[in-house]
């Protein structure tokens, strides 16, 4: 067994940048607590603002939307559970394909919830979403739709834009999943017609521990943790000035190292190499518009659970297309929700490249994953 030098599961978290491992220990050596009024707590303080105003800049934000959490779940859960408390919402409009921390904070609001089906390509069935919305406004009821931008297991992207005008500003409420689409797509979340946002900074080469919910001005009293008044009383609990300091300099740095091109070759050469070492192959998402950092395909026969840890063996990371948080492997709602066949949701798998990947670890991920094919078939008798 070798050590697993080959990673490839940049969309579960992405190996910190070098620039965030400075930041953070520079700002692990500042004493004071960014709420007192002292020349320590000013200078916590500062840090703490300007990795605000990078995260803002990052996504096309005002410094004052910007709210730090402790994690992307949190500050989904602020939005949704928050949000429903805060205006008395009816329904939660959730996608069927939203990420497990969305669901769930809908299931947690008190909220009615409905689900939106995906059509087969993994695109939001926008047409299903107008009629829940109508039918909401025949109701008099008062909705809040959460969508994700990106998915996470597919890479496709979601019209977040159609989106948006079905939900007519000051009409219903709009949250939108922004984690897997930061740093690779244009947030503008000032301009745009969503109320709320959620980033992560461990998708954008930043530290784990810490996210961001952005808020537009009239979602001020959206909050989940009230204690002491921090972040401008939308978030209780004293900063965590390191982790922040790291999401800032993520944000500065990641659109410098993300080269968008470069990754999107990388994962056509993953893709060919696939089709060349399994003809039967089945790549999913792939008739919408995608993120060009990942593949998502199964290998019809070859489950997730052995094709993974063949590859962990080889020394090569990837993921299945759903994992729960003992490590386990799951079933993809996602793709269930795509009416993908049910054997064949037990076979996915998820690639996903990113700032440090290289073409060195698309050859080594290709070699490995022909030796697990083959032995997997000459295992069960299949035919090469």
């Amino acid at each position: 067994m070798t050590d697993a030098a080959t990673y490839l599961d940049h969309a579960a978290t992405t190996p910190l940048l070098p620039e965030v491992r400075a930041a953070i220990v520079e700002a692990l050596d500042l004493t004071g607590n960014p709420s007192s009024v002292h020349r320590h707590g000013r200078a916590a303080r500062e840090a703490v603002d300007r990795a605000r105003g990078e995260v803002a800049r990052l996504a096309g934000a005002d410094r004052n939307q910007v709210v730090f959490t402790g994690s992307a779940t949190e500050a989904i859960t602020q939005a949704i559970v928050g949000g429903v408390k805060a205006y008395a919402i009816d329904r939660v409009i959730v996608g069927a394909g939203e990420h497990q921390a969305v669901l769930k904070a809908a299931e947690a609001s008190g909220a009615a919830v409905e689900r939106v089906g995906l059509l087969a390509s993994g695109v939001l069935d926008i047409a299903a979403l107008e009629a829940s919305l109508r039918a909401a406004d025949d109701a008099g009821a008062l909705a809040l739709v959460a969508v994700q931008w990106v998915n996470n297991e597919t890479g496709v992207v979601q019209p977040v834009s159609e989106v948006e005008a079905l939900v007519g500003p000051g009409r219903h409420y709009l949250f939108v999943d922004a984690v897997q689409a930061a740093g690779k797509r244009e947030l503008e979340f000032a301009a745009r017609a969503a109320d709320m946002m959620a980033m992560s900074a461990h998708k954008i080469g930043g530290p784990s521990g810490i996210g961001a919910l952005l808020v537009k001005g009239h979602c001020d009293t959206v909050r989940l943790i009230p204690g002491g008044g921090q972040e401008q009383g939308r978030r209780g609990g004293t900063e965590a000035v390191a982790l922040i300091a790291g999401f800032g300099a993520a944000a500065n740095a990641f659109r410098q190292r993300y080269d968008a091109a470069d990754i999107a070759r990388r994962v056509d050469s993953v893709s060919a190499g696939l089709r060349d070492i399994a003809a039967d192959i089945v790549f999913f998402g792939g008739e919408a518009d995608r993120i060009g950092s990942m593949a998502s395909f199964a290998i019809p026969g070859l489950k997730s659970s052995v094709a993974m840890m063949g590859l962990d063996l080889e020394g090569v990371s990837v993921s299945s297309g759903s994992a729960c948080s003992s490590g386990k492997v799951g079933r993809s709602h996602v793709l269930e929700a795509m009416g993908v066949d049910t054997a064949l949701v037990g076979c996915a798998l998820r690639v996903s490249l990113g700032w440090s990947s290289s073409d060195d670890d698309v050859t080594e991920f290709l070699a490995a994953m022909r030796r697990v094919v083959a032995r997997h078939r000459s295992a069960t008798g299949q035919a090469a």
